[in-house]
């Protein structure tokens, strides 16, 4: 029975707080209240040297500078900070994409805008009565571009098909003034314009090319809104419980233990953000896919779409259709007459030989065909640069913002006290924290604000994929794609089906050796961390005891 006294006395060496150095004098608090007054506190009741670390909650329970109050108070400052950590991140990403929808959206405008002044600088001159006869109808059709771009509700090509019906019925009269033309008979009209082609073949190449080259532009300006939104929206989710205690243990436990000059392990800090951002993380395939896409428009935008040379000429087309109504007029208006009969004569006649003389005149386009180049380029660098921004943000904020040490330093804080971080890192997303050590995430429980952002991407994704094959979207249904989700768990099975198939049940037993929580021991096979040390050598001796006895 000699062994009881051997073990009692093993158990009380075993189970005696550590110092986090050498040194049985305690250690002057200096630097924790310090750090303390800085962050606002008041240094009322805080040690001048350790204390005893029993009523710790969150950071381990050896000799400490901190009170009960000083952890609460470290733990809500570290929650807000790194909270401020996240949006600042978050804010440099809105920038960019904020700047790139800017600088395109200024360009295309300019673009757009340029087009219509030419238009009013030089029709008046080329088309006498036939333009300032019919200034509305101009002006009608580039107030409908503008709002087709703004991502109004409008059918681009009925626009298109209406503005070359009215232009037609005014021109018409315009050209034929020695007959008396109703409503009527210019509805006939309108319905054998297919067939004649009064505008030659501009009506239809411009509807081809001016659609493609507005569903293009439209479709890229509002990716970088939709990509900056989400950006935002993601940065204002609010950190667990379990991260915040995670947060407090990185970031200010060493500075109650007393090591304020020690560095968090690099590894250590990716583990306890990863498992922070788990749902932020499973942005990244959307997040990617959005940002190909857009650098897939911008390729179109620069290339086979044209958007230089089909927005700035849309003057130069409409007056190549004049001009061809005018060169053939007599062959159209025969034509029209055999179709819908021959109107009756008009006493208000007039010559039309002024108009069809000033036709003559050759407009020509500025190109800013470089400029655009330019900006499709930056945009396609920093679209890139982001592609990835969701997956490196652990690591961005380990080395720039809390500033964890270098991934092959041995003198680290650990989570427990100062040396090498042994548990492996964790992957990216929220499946893959299943056995986090540092963090415990619930993967049955995905973030409902991140899962809607996840599906505000794939939308805007598959209005780019269309807008790159030139097929028209329709941006008015935004707030309703997320509606008859249900109650409960909206999660869609193609979004995040795969993530949930896992099971707290098929968790492997945890093989890290840095405890959650200090304090609590060893809870079973499924507990996510190991004993420590000290009570790793308690349980040999004890073991080897008990087969001394046995003996």
């Amino acid at each position: 029975m000699r062994v009881f006294p051997w073990g009692f006395w093993l158990l009380c060496v075993a189970s005696a707080p550590a110092r986090g150095d050498s040194g049985s004098k305690a250690r002057s608090c200096a630097e924790v209240r310090q750090l303390y007054g800085a962050k606002g506190f008041s240094l009322s009741g805080v040690p001048q040297a350790e204390i005893s670390g029993e009523h710790l909650r969150i950071c381990p329970q050896g000799y400490t500078c901190c009170t009960s109050e000083m952890e609460e108070n470290f733990a809500n400052k570290s929650q807000s900070e790194f909270e401020a950590m996240m949006k600042e991140a978050g804010r440099a990403v809105q920038a960019t994409l904020t700047a790139q929808h800017r600088s395109f959206d200024s360009y295309f405008q300019d673009l757009l805008n340029k087009s219509e002044k030419a238009l009013y600088d030089a029709f008046p001159g080329m088309y006498g009565e036939l333009y300032t006869q019919n200034v509305k109808v101009f002006k009608d059709l580039y107030s409908e571009l503008r709002r087709y771009y703004r991502s109004s509700n409008i059918n681009l090509e009925e626009a298109l098909n209406e503005f070359w019906t009215r232009l037609l019925e005014r021109l018409f009269k315009l050209l034929n003034p020695q007959y008396h033309i109703t409503d009527e008979y210019l509805d006939c009209m309108v319905k054998h314009a297919e067939q004649h082609k009064p505008f030659g073949e501009v009506p239809r190449d411009l509807k081809v090319k001016a659609t493609r080259a507005f569903i293009a532009a439209r479709s890229y300006a509002q990716g970088f809104l939709v990509g900056s939104d989400v950006v935002k929206k993601v940065s204002q989710v609010s950190l667990s419980h379990e991260c915040t205690r995670a947060i407090m243990k990185l970031m200010y436990c060493p500075h109650c233990r007393g090591m304020s000059s020690v560095r968090p392990c690099n590894n250590y800090c990716l583990n306890v953000v990863k498992g922070c951002l788990a749902n932020q993380a499973d942005l990244n395939t959307e997040w990617k896919y959005l940002m190909d896409s857009l650098i897939g428009v911008a390729d179109r935008i620069d290339g086979p779409y044209n958007v230089d040379a089909v927005i700035g000429t849309i003057h130069v087309r409409i007056a190549e259709a004049i001009s061809n109504l005018q060169e053939n007029k007599d062959s159209i208006t025969s034509k029209v007459f055999q179709g819908c009969g021959n109107p009756k004569i008009s006493t208000k006649g007039s010559s039309s030989e002024d108009k069809r003389r000033r036709g003559k005149v050759t407009l020509e386009a500025k190109s800013s065909a470089q400029a655009l180049e330019m900006l499709v380029l930056d945009a396609k660098g920093n679209l890139t640069a982001l592609k990835t921004y969701w997956i490196t943000l652990p690591s961005s904020l380990c080395s720039k913002k809390v500033m964890a040490s270098s991934a092959s330093d041995d003198k680290c804080w650990n989570g427990m006290t100062k040396g090498s971080y042994l548990p492996q890192v964790m992957g990216d997303g929220l499946a893959n924290q299943i056995n986090n050590p540092e963090v415990e995430v619930d993967i049955t429980k995905p973030d409902m604000t991140i899962r809607q952002q996840i599906m505000q991407l794939k939308i805007m994704t598959n209005r780019l994929g269309n807008a790159n094959i030139g097929n028209d979207v329709d941006f008015q249904d935004t707030s309703d794609d997320m509606s008859g989700s249900g109650s409960g768990d909206s999660c869609p099975d193609d979004v995040c089906g795969k993530r949930l198939s896992k099971s707290p049940s098929t968790r492997q037993p945890e093989t890290n050796a840095i405890p959650k929580r200090s304090g609590h021991g060893v809870n079973g096979a499924s507990s996510r961390s190991l004993p420590s040390a000290s009570l790793l050598l308690l349980l040999s001796v004890a073991v080897i005891a008990a087969q001394h006895l046995w003996r």
